[in-house]
């Protein structure tokens, strides 16, 4: 049982009719099925009188992905659309692996990729509160490599804080792949020339996984341990992880890209979600989660901190991450946006985010998963699917249509 809704008085429970383990799935798209109070899309039923707010949300945004189904920009899609605490529409439609015939479901699970990095900000902001780091603290009180910073050019004027790692304003640059361990890789990159002096420019980079060192070195725990036992497990974000369990993998999604004809896809491969050897965490975007998993931590930060009674930050520490840090400086990955602590900030509603308002907070993901919160609508918009070499996937045309339908379905 996945539980995904949260407030006082109503409560959204998704019951997985049968064990993944030893389920066979079925070769086609399961429709929705509507009965009474219960709604059963795949093998999830949802059973809550107040869940859906009309079957037409679910239709039109279900209907939507499908048409990119069938043009062979997916092989399938889960979306989810909450809006005031309540899920008014989960969906799951095509295939998670169309040479084994796998149906999409709504508990299917994909890599997430970058929409690790607020999670990240969020466990470091955990050891914030409790004293044990300032926000412009010197990285090397941490990391000792990072005392010795260069510019190509000579030293820079101004310390890598964490701050600037948690904005993309550090200077660092390159690749986001760990190397061996974070404690190797948080030391490397503190050898590695910056691009830029701190707090002049945004550029992308890894600063998640300094980020990733930190907590280590801060708790005296391995990172993923410290965010099972501080945020999965209190949220009960069951099958969020780094590594996925043999049950969990028969879930996952497949990863694509576009195929030798037009409007066709073939599997592909990429280093973040390769798991035919152990690999270390990767703070950056190392995980795997479904779309009830991210609606609960989306909930969480929505409340300003908590879930059920359960807190996880205070309100001030959600709104220091939510809150436009960057200034004026040019930020990824689509116009009109900034960043905050981790997240990126939608300052002007514009092209893909123009259905959104300003203030809107959330991040995207290397293939093509998105997740986002609207605080002026109360809304969360968590999209999962799994492409690649389609271009920005923050500024897909898939991430806008169904932006669009759910705002356009809302009503008062």
């Amino acid at each position: 049982m996945v539980y995904i809704r949260m407030k006082p008085g109503i409560v959204l429970m998704v019951y997985v009719l049968a064990s993944w383990a030893s389920a066979d799935l079925p070769a086609q798209e399961a429709s929705p099925d509507v009965s009474g109070d219960s709604v059963r899309t795949g093998g999830t039923v949802i059973d809550s009188a107040h869940a859906i707010h009309g079957q037409g949300v679910v239709s039109a945004i279900d209907e939507r992905m499908r048409e990119f189904v069938r043009q062979g920009k997916i092989t399938g899609a889960v979306t989810l659309v909450m809006r005031r605490g309540r899920v008014l529409h989960l969906g799951a439609v095509g295939h998670a692996d169309v040479e084994k015939h796998h149906s999409m479901r709504t508990d299917s699970i994909f890599g997430i990729a970058s929409m690790t990095k607020p999670i990240t900000a969020t466990a470091l902001m955990i050891l914030y509160e409790e004293g044990k780091l300032a926000l412009d603290d010197p990285v090397s009180r941490f990391i000792p490599s990072f005392k010795d910073t260069r510019l190509a050019d000579g030293r820079p004027s101004r310390p890598v804080t964490i701050r600037r790692l948690l904005t993309h304003t550090s200077g660092l640059g390159g690749s986001q792949a760990i190397e061996e361990s974070l404690e190797r890789t948080a030391e490397m990159l503190g050898r590695r020339p910056l691009n830029s002096e701190p707090g002049t420019r945004w550029q992308y980079s890894p600063g998640l996984n300094v980020c990733g060192r930190i907590i280590e070195v801060i708790s005296g725990q391995a990172y993923d341990a410290f965010l099972t036992q501080r945020i999965f497990g209190p949220l009960r974000m069951v099958d969020t992880t780094f590594n996925p369990s043999p049950q969990q993998r028969r879930r996952m999604a497949t990863l694509v890209k576009p195929g030798a004809t037009e409007g066709t896809v073939e599997r592909a491969s990429h280093w973040l979600n390769d798991l035919s050897e152990p690999r270390p965490p990767n703070p950056s975007g190392g995980l795997f989660s479904t779309a009830a998993d991210m609606a609960r931590f989306y909930q969480m930060v929505l409340n300003g901190g908590e879930l059920e009674g359960r807190r996880i930050v205070s309100k001030a520490s959600v709104d220091q991450m939510v809150k436009l840090a960057t200034g004026d400086l040019k930020t990824g990955f689509t116009p009109g946006n900034g960043w905050g602590l981790g997240w990126c900030i939608v300052r002007q509603p514009q092209g893909v985010s123009g259905m959104l308002s300003p203030g809107t907070y959330g991040h995207g993901g290397a293939f093509g998963t998105q997740g986002w919160v609207d605080p002026q609508r109360e809304m969360i918009f968590v999209l999962m699917i799994q492409r690649t070499g389609f271009g920005n996937s923050d500024a897909s045309a898939i991430r806008k249509a169904f932006q669009s339908q759910a705002v356009a379905a809302t009503r008062d």
